[in-house]
């Protein structure tokens, strides 16, 4: 029975191991002298500021987005839309509008004129992204609001969210304590048979 009663042990604790990682969820005093909280929900700030660095220092930045915002506001992708719809305007709606214009305005006259627009439209889009981006970077706190997210998780959120990713780990760390168990019992009989065989 020994080996049995080890293994039942080893998966126990381990079980228990698991389960105080989130319960209990509040501090609890026992016996006045020991204070028993579980570990996530003790250390739930902790983690939100960690989680908020690692977050804005190695994974996302909003330097990275604003970056992307004054690179993709410059590209050609850009400028074609731009001048297709610039061009699309003088055509249709400028001449629909002023239809004196039409006698001025050829194919030509609408490309030149539309290639004005578009150059002064560029400036206006790298002046209008550079401000922009100024403006999300001086606004957003990437580390401010992963922390407060993750300070604001619910623990039952926060346990179900790792249980969902790591169910197969935590099953698996309760079997190896009761294998681990079984073979610590298994050696104890080993070594107590000859006492208790005499």
């Amino acid at each position: 029975m020994l080996p049995i009663i080890a293994g039942g042990i080893g998966w126990l604790t381990n079980f228990l191991a698991v389960k105080m990682l989130f319960h209990p969820r509040k501090p609890i005093n026992a016996l006045g002298l020991l204070r028993i909280q579980g570990v996530f929900p003790k250390r739930q700030a902790a983690l939100a500021e960690k989680l908020g660095e690692i977050v804005s220092e190695e994974l996302f930045s909003i330097s990275d987005v604003t970056s992307k915002l004054r690179e993709v506001a410059g590209s050609d992708e850009i400028a074609d839309i731009a001048a297709r719809r610039i061009e699309k305007t003088i055509s249709e709606k400028l001449l629909k509008t002023f239809p004196m214009l039409s006698m001025f305005l050829n194919d030509e006259m609408i490309t030149k004129v539309s290639g004005l627009f578009l150059s002064e439209l560029k400036g206006l889009l790298t002046e209008a992204s550079d401000e922009i981006a100024k403006k999300l970077e001086s606004e957003i706190d990437v580390k401010a609001t992963v922390r407060e997210k993750v300070e604001n998780f619910s623990s039952d959120k926060l346990e179900d969210m790792l249980f969902s990713i790591m169910k197969k780990e935590f099953r698996f760390i309760e079997i190896v304590g009761g294998v681990l168990g079984f073979l610590i019992g298994l050696l104890q009989l080993l070594i107590t048979w000859p006492y208790l065989a005499g």
